[in-house]
């Protein structure tokens, strides 16, 4: 199993603020297991915490501003897509004023920063969003959608379509989040020159400049409306007459606008708060419909907080019923379960499947058979104990046996025909032969029980 991972390290990067013009300082510090991203605003007396989920946005009309009691960051996403895909899962960003540096309006120095430093593992597994369903959001005012379709890793397709004759359709993917740094890391921020207006009137865009963004002039205006317009951004007068990309620096990529784009996209959907395992094809994103579709997936993860393990019936098990009666003493009628689909150094996945043919339904009950809730636990149980067996030497000659049960809950009736997952994980290392446990049995989606429990390891006489 994949462990959640930090930094090894701290560091710092200086720059201006895209829209305050401000000169800005930021540092990105490790952080402990199940921490997640935060932002701290250390220009402020109390240095208050904003934790960077989806229903913390406020704003996404030109970036990605989170907020708390009324203490706000801004333009974080290019910041958070480096995270992510780097596979930094705790992190603690420290930033002096109201935005994150734009440096050169892309993730690159970020991505810098990261490697220079290095990542750390840590202790506590990851704990994936995994998208089973297809799963699609539409914004019909615009065009845009996104979706979401099951896969086995985290890939991004990004459709960008603008009513422009310079940058009309374009298209970028990102199949291996391994190969962010070098194909999308580098993608600057775009904005068209009739934006830039509207943008200035608006007070945004004080620390925009040809080195911080690609400028597309791709409708005519007349000559002294383009000088005034220079003027204001700083930048020599040019042609008025000549369509194009304005930038002191050539494209990175001739679709470098959609690759920035799909960076947006990490960057945004980074908010969910766990990784993803999933593939995402969006047509016409923006800043809005990514966070809309982060708080449905948010929304989502607290109506199920705990997700069923993946069961696939055509792969061969990991423990057949042979191998589990090698480890456990347990038989018939007692066998609570059938087999191991899966299982890690810390973790493991059985099945119970649930027949009308049990013997415990000839009285529990005659009219309506309902799979008795301590029956429930001993089975989970039985999946933590091949989990604690499986690590010692000649299991045959040692037992399991309960020393203590913990918030025991049941949350609707197994019956026959049900199909129970149990996932099981320690709590903690074993010691001295003594385990703790805390363990969900699945019905399909849903949560039927959860208990933690205490086990001991003992030697058969």
């Amino acid at each position: 199993m994949l462990k959640q991972q930090t930094l090894k390290g701290s560091f710092t990067l200086n720059g201006k603020g895209l829209h305050t013009g401000l000169k800005l300082t930021i540092t990105f510090n490790p952080a402990p297991e199940n921490h997640g991203y935060k932002i701290q605003r250390i220009d402020l007396d109390d240095q208050p915490i904003i934790d960077a989920v989806a229903e913390n946005v406020i704003d996404t009309t030109r970036g990605t501003v989170l907020s708390k009691n009324d203490v706000r960051v801004s333009t974080t996403e290019h910041a958070l897509a480096a995270l992510y895909a780097a596979g930094v899962d705790n992190c603690l960003i420290q930033v002096n004023g109201p935005e994150f540096p734009i440096l050169d309006g892309s993730a690159k120095q970020y991505v810098d920063g990261i490697q220079r430093v290095g990542i750390e593992e840590q202790s506590a597994p990851k704990d994936y969003y995994i998208v089973k369903s297809k799963m699609e959001f539409r914004d019909d005012s615009t065009g845009s959608s996104i979706i979401f379709l099951p896969d086995e890793n985290f890939s991004v397709n990004a459709l960008i379509s603008f009513d422009s004759g310079v940058l009309s359709n374009q298209f970028a993917t990102l199949e291996n989040m391994a190969d962010f740094p070098e194909e999308i890391a580098s993608a600057r921020t775009f904005v068209f020159v009739r934006e830039i207006e509207p943008l200035l009137h608006a007070g945004l865009i004080k620390g925009g400049d040809l080195d911080n963004a690609i400028v597309i002039y791709e409708k005519p205006m007349t000559q002294e409306n383009f000088d005034k317009l220079a003027d204001v951004m700083k930048v020599p007068h040019m042609d008025a007459s000549k369509l194009g990309y304005i930038n002191h620096t050539p494209l990175v990529w001739a679709n470098e606008p959609a690759r920035h784009k799909l960076l947006d996209i990490i960057g945004d959907l980074a908010l969910i708060g766990k990784p993803i395992k999933g593939r995402i094809i969006a047509t016409r994103p923006g800043h809005t419909i990514n966070n809309k579709f982060a708080r449905q997936i948010r929304k989502e993860i607290r109506l199920h907080d705990v997700q069923a393990p993946v069961y696939n019936c055509n792969e061969p098990p990991l423990m057949d019923v042979n191998r589990i009666r090698e480890l456990l003493p347990h038989r018939y009628p007692f066998q609570l379960v059938d087999k191991v689909i899966e299982m890690g150094a810390n973790h493991i996945v059985g099945v119970k499947n649930v027949t009308s043919n049990e013997p415990f339904f000839v009285g529990h009950f005659p009219e309506e058979p309902v799979m008795p809730g301590v029956l429930q636990v001993e089975a989970m149980a039985q999946v933590g104990g091949l989990l604690v067996l499986n690590t010692v030497d000649d299991s045959k000659l040692y037992s399991t046996y309960f020393m203590k049960i913990d918030n025991v809950k049941f949350r609707q009736k197994v019956v026959p025909g049900d199909t129970i997952l149990f996932r099981v994980e320690l709590m903690q290392p074993i010691r001295r032969g003594v385990s703790t446990m805390k363990g969900y049995g699945f019905v399909g989606e849903n949560v039927v029980c959860e208990a933690e429990f205490m086990a001991q390891i003992v030697k058969n006489k």
